[in-house]
Protein backbone atom coordinates (compact mmCIF):
# COMPACT_ATOMS: atom_id res chain seq x y z
CA UNK A 1 0.00 0.00 0.00
CA UNK A 2 2.96 2.46 0.58
CA UNK A 3 4.26 1.98 -2.73
CA UNK A 4 0.90 2.85 -4.36
CA UNK A 5 0.84 5.87 -2.15
CA UNK A 6 4.35 6.59 -3.06
CA UNK A 7 4.10 6.60 -6.98
CA UNK A 8 1.14 8.86 -6.45
CA UNK A 9 3.39 11.80 -5.01
CA UNK A 10 6.35 13.57 -7.40
CA UNK A 11 8.66 15.92 -5.79
CA UNK A 12 7.10 19.17 -5.40
CA UNK A 13 3.97 17.51 -4.48
CA UNK A 14 1.74 18.19 -7.29
CA UNK A 15 -1.02 15.11 -8.25
CA UNK A 16 0.46 12.86 -10.75
CA UNK A 17 -1.74 13.59 -14.35
CA UNK A 18 -2.65 9.98 -15.18
CA UNK A 19 -4.62 9.31 -12.43
CA UNK A 20 -8.35 9.84 -13.00
CA UNK A 21 -10.84 9.49 -10.17
CA UNK A 22 -9.89 11.48 -7.78
CA UNK A 23 -13.11 11.93 -4.52
CA UNK A 24 -13.03 14.20 -1.63
CA UNK A 25 -12.68 13.40 1.47
CA UNK A 26 -12.37 15.09 5.08
CA UNK A 27 -9.37 13.94 6.96
CA UNK A 28 -11.57 11.43 8.70
CA UNK A 29 -11.54 8.70 6.04
CA UNK A 30 -8.59 9.69 5.47
CA UNK A 31 -5.58 6.94 5.42
CA UNK A 32 -2.56 7.86 7.37
CA UNK A 33 -0.58 6.35 5.02
CA UNK A 34 -1.14 9.45 2.87
CA UNK A 35 -0.40 12.30 4.63
CA UNK A 36 3.03 10.41 5.76
CA UNK A 37 4.24 10.13 2.55
CA UNK A 38 3.87 13.56 2.10
CA UNK A 39 5.98 14.29 5.05
CA UNK A 40 8.25 12.17 3.68
CA UNK A 41 7.90 13.99 0.20
CA UNK A 42 8.62 17.21 1.66
CA UNK A 43 10.72 16.64 4.13
CA UNK A 44 9.75 18.91 6.66
CA UNK A 45 9.98 16.40 9.14
CA UNK A 46 13.16 15.97 10.93
CA UNK A 47 14.24 12.41 11.33
CA UNK A 48 16.01 11.76 14.61
CA UNK A 49 19.28 9.38 14.43
CA UNK A 50 17.43 7.02 17.13
CA UNK A 51 14.87 6.31 14.34
CA UNK A 52 16.47 2.64 13.53
CA UNK A 53 17.46 1.26 16.27
CA UNK A 54 14.65 2.52 19.11
CA UNK A 55 12.26 0.23 19.98
CA UNK A 56 8.18 2.22 20.28
CA UNK A 57 7.78 0.36 23.52
CA UNK A 58 9.29 -1.41 26.23
CA UNK A 59 7.82 -4.94 25.42
CA UNK A 60 8.63 -5.22 22.15
CA UNK A 61 11.89 -6.92 21.27
CA UNK A 62 12.95 -4.92 17.71
CA UNK A 63 12.92 -1.65 16.20
CA UNK A 64 10.05 -1.47 13.47
CA UNK A 65 11.00 -3.20 10.57
CA UNK A 66 9.44 -0.30 7.98
CA UNK A 67 11.65 2.67 7.28
CA UNK A 68 8.76 4.65 7.13
CA UNK A 69 7.37 4.03 10.24
CA UNK A 70 8.68 7.83 12.03
CA UNK A 71 6.23 9.14 8.97
CA UNK A 72 3.60 7.24 9.49
CA UNK A 73 3.42 7.60 13.66
CA UNK A 74 3.51 11.40 12.88
CA UNK A 75 0.99 11.62 10.13
CA UNK A 76 -1.48 9.04 12.53
CA UNK A 77 -0.95 11.34 15.58
CA UNK A 78 -1.81 14.63 13.00
CA UNK A 79 -4.88 12.48 12.56
CA UNK A 80 -5.68 11.54 16.02
CA UNK A 81 -5.48 15.32 17.04
CA UNK A 82 -7.83 16.42 14.03
CA UNK A 83 -10.64 14.02 15.00
CA UNK A 84 -10.51 14.80 18.93
CA UNK A 85 -8.01 17.54 20.26
CA UNK A 86 -6.60 17.86 23.69
CA UNK A 87 -4.31 14.75 23.15
CA UNK A 88 -1.00 14.95 24.57
CA UNK A 89 1.80 12.80 25.39
CA UNK A 90 0.36 10.29 27.87
CA UNK A 91 -2.92 10.26 25.48
CA UNK A 92 -0.89 8.91 22.88
CA UNK A 93 1.47 6.73 25.04
CA UNK A 94 -2.15 5.02 26.32
CA UNK A 95 -3.04 4.46 22.42
CA UNK A 96 0.00 3.14 21.18
CA UNK A 97 0.21 1.06 23.71
CA UNK A 98 -0.57 -2.79 23.98
CA UNK A 99 -0.51 -5.94 26.11
CA UNK A 100 2.87 -7.09 27.37
CA UNK A 101 2.95 -11.02 27.66
CA UNK A 102 4.47 -12.14 30.59
CA UNK A 103 5.32 -15.69 29.67
CA UNK A 104 3.40 -18.24 32.08
CA UNK A 105 1.71 -15.10 34.11
CA UNK A 106 -1.13 -12.88 33.03
CA UNK A 107 -0.35 -10.52 30.69
CA UNK A 108 -0.44 -6.52 31.60
CA UNK A 109 -1.09 -3.20 29.76
CA UNK A 110 2.23 -1.38 28.99
CA UNK A 111 2.07 1.96 27.89
CA UNK A 112 4.52 3.06 24.66
CA UNK A 113 7.36 5.00 24.60
CA UNK A 114 7.25 8.68 25.61
CA UNK A 115 10.13 10.64 23.71
CA UNK A 116 8.47 9.35 20.78
CA UNK A 117 5.47 10.84 21.37
CA UNK A 118 6.84 13.87 22.41
CA UNK A 119 8.73 14.43 19.39
CA UNK A 120 6.73 14.06 16.92
CA UNK A 121 4.87 16.61 18.97
CA UNK A 122 7.69 19.20 18.88
CA UNK A 123 7.99 18.27 14.98
CA UNK A 124 4.21 19.03 14.48
CA UNK A 125 3.92 22.21 16.44
CA UNK A 126 7.28 23.24 14.54
CA UNK A 127 5.13 22.45 11.32
CA UNK A 128 2.73 24.55 12.56
CA UNK A 129 0.30 21.30 11.98
CA UNK A 130 -0.73 21.20 15.84
CA UNK A 131 -0.54 23.85 18.92
CA UNK A 132 -0.65 23.55 22.78
CA UNK A 133 -4.33 23.69 23.74
CA UNK A 134 -4.68 26.05 26.96
CA UNK A 135 -7.00 23.03 28.13
CA UNK A 136 -4.43 20.90 27.81
CA UNK A 137 -2.64 18.22 25.11
CA UNK A 138 -2.58 19.83 21.88
CA UNK A 139 -4.84 20.81 19.08
CA UNK A 140 -4.85 21.44 15.22
CA UNK A 141 -4.18 24.49 13.65
CA UNK A 142 -6.14 25.78 11.06
CA UNK A 143 -3.32 25.28 8.45
CA UNK A 144 -3.06 22.38 9.79
CA UNK A 145 -6.42 21.11 9.16
CA UNK A 146 -6.35 22.56 5.45
CA UNK A 147 -3.00 20.61 5.07
CA UNK A 148 -4.91 17.05 6.64
CA UNK A 149 -8.08 18.02 4.31
CA UNK A 150 -6.21 18.81 1.47
CA UNK A 151 -4.35 15.51 1.56
CA UNK A 152 -7.68 13.51 1.89
CA UNK A 153 -8.73 15.35 -1.06
CA UNK A 154 -6.29 13.41 -3.05
CA UNK A 155 -7.63 10.09 -2.50
CA UNK A 156 -8.12 7.66 -5.25
CA UNK A 157 -10.78 5.31 -5.02
CA UNK A 158 -9.84 2.00 -6.78
CA UNK A 159 -12.69 -0.16 -8.23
Amino acid sequence: MTQVVRTAWIADMEWCADLEEIVYLSAIFCNSLRFACSFDVCEQVELPPWTYIVKTTRFKELAPYDPDWYYVRAASMARKIYLRGGLGVGAFRRIYGGSQRNGSRPPHFCESSGAIARHILQQLQKMNIVDVDPKGGRRITSSGQCDLDHVAGRIVVTP
